[in-house]
């Protein structure tokens, strides 16, 4: 009896880093850390101001009461009442949309036309190679005919 022998959990492990959905996946999460920096700050420091010369400074002080009446502490605690923040959740949203548009804009997009590139290069590439095959058969097929031609006529010997 012959044991087969199954890959190792290293091996499996292996094989499931290397996939392309995880790489990408720890592409889209380290790049969102380090741009949430600078989306915060542009949230902070461009959206809320505008948000300001319409109504109040940020969009976090934006909310809904279900319950009245509604008292929030200064550190966010609620006295009383069902608050609806919606503000600090447009804030987020919005937070949200602009790292992914860079994202997107800066690495999928990027990437994804440097790897249709490289497709189209090996497309053309075996496409060449089989024109060669090609062509070698049929050079092999002429010179076959002219060597039977040569010989003359194949004889039926029974």
């Amino acid at each position: 009896m012959s044991a087969k022998k199954e890959p190792s959990v290293w091996h499996g492990f292996k094989a499931f880093l290397m996939r392309g959905n995880v790489v990408d996946l720890a592409v889209a999460v380290v790049i969102g850390a380090a741009f949430s920096n600078i989306v915060n700050s542009v949230v902070k420091g461009i959206i809320n101001p505008l948000v300001g010369a319409i109504g109040t400074k940020s969009l976090d002080s934006y909310s809904s009461c279900l319950k009245d009446p509604c008292q929030v502490s200064a550190d966010g605690t609620v006295k009383s009442g069902v608050p609806i923040l919606w503000g600090s959740v447009l804030g987020a949203t919005l937070s949200f949309v602009i790292t992914a548009a860079v994202v997107y804009f800066l690495m999928v997009l990027p990437m994804s036309k440097y790897l249709a590139r490289q497709a189209a290069r090996r497309a053309a590439r075996e496409g060449t190679k089989e024109i060669v095959e090609v062509t070698e058969l049929e050079v092999l097929k002429e010179i076959r005919d002219a060597l039977v031609a040569q010989r003359g006529p194949v004889r039926d010997e029974r």
